[in-house]
């Protein structure tokens, strides 16, 4: 009887601990595909709750269409500078808190989607196919970070600008950063333009994350 007793105890042990080990291993892979919805569909600081990549495509929408009204704008030094505050507000509403934008700003969203993909990419269970393209994503987000940095710095010297004709002089860098924070730049002229440090944009940290969910079946 004792020994039916053992047994049946040690049987309880071992379903118990696979159940637990079950139960972590569903809690790793609910911390991977959390990261991926923050980066992708939803995260609660971000307004009305999107996701910070579409977050950060948005951002960089404003600020490109606010950095082309600069161009429409050349002569009017006050317009120029009231878009290029546009531009700012999209970019970082702690530099500009006023504007057309969502009030959260390509840079923070981007190092958003930095952080929350390398978040998924080092959660125990994520699979090799997250850890590859995390890291498309990340480095193409930090160069989006850069860019807007630059950007930022660019639109400073149109606003601090005392003629039109000195303002005039930082509209083609400032359209042409605007530009890049989505598109990305062939900054080793091979034809394309790739993931890589200096090269992606928003649109290749789109296009990764995609590869990464048709990997995971999504």
């Amino acid at each position: 009887m004792r020994n039916v007793t053992y047994v049946v105890f040690g049987l309880a042990l071992l379903a118990g601990s696979l159940w637990n080990s079950s139960v972590s291993a569903a809690r790793q892979g609910d911390m991977v595909q959390t990261h991926i919805g923050h980066v992708m569909t939803s995260f609660q600081a971000a307004p009305m709750e999107e996701g910070l990549l579409p977050t950060a495509t948005a951002e960089a929408r404003t600020a490109a269409q606010h950095a082309a009204l600069t161009v429409g704008s050349e002569g009017d030094l006050d317009a120029m500078k009231r878009h290029a505050g546009h531009v700012l507000h999209a970019l970082d509403p702690e530099v500009e808190a006023q504007g057309p934008g969502l009030g959260y700003g390509v840079k923070r969203a981007a190092m958003g989607v930095a952080q929350h993909i390398g978040l998924a990419a080092m959660a125990p269970g994520a699979s090799a196919n997250v850890m590859t393209h995390a890291t498309h994503v990340s480095t193409s987000a930090n160069n989006v970070v850069t860019r807007a940095d630059e950007l930022v710095a660019v639109a400073q010297q149109i606003r601090a600008a005392a003629t039109a004709e000195e303002a005039n002089a930082h509209l083609t860098a400032l359209n042409m950063l605007a530009e890049q924070l989505y598109a990305g730049v062939d900054a080793n002229e091979d034809g394309r333009v790739g993931w890589q440090a200096g090269e992606g944009g928003l649109q290749q940290a789109e296009m990764h994350m995609q590869l990464m969910l048709k990997g995971e079946g999504a």
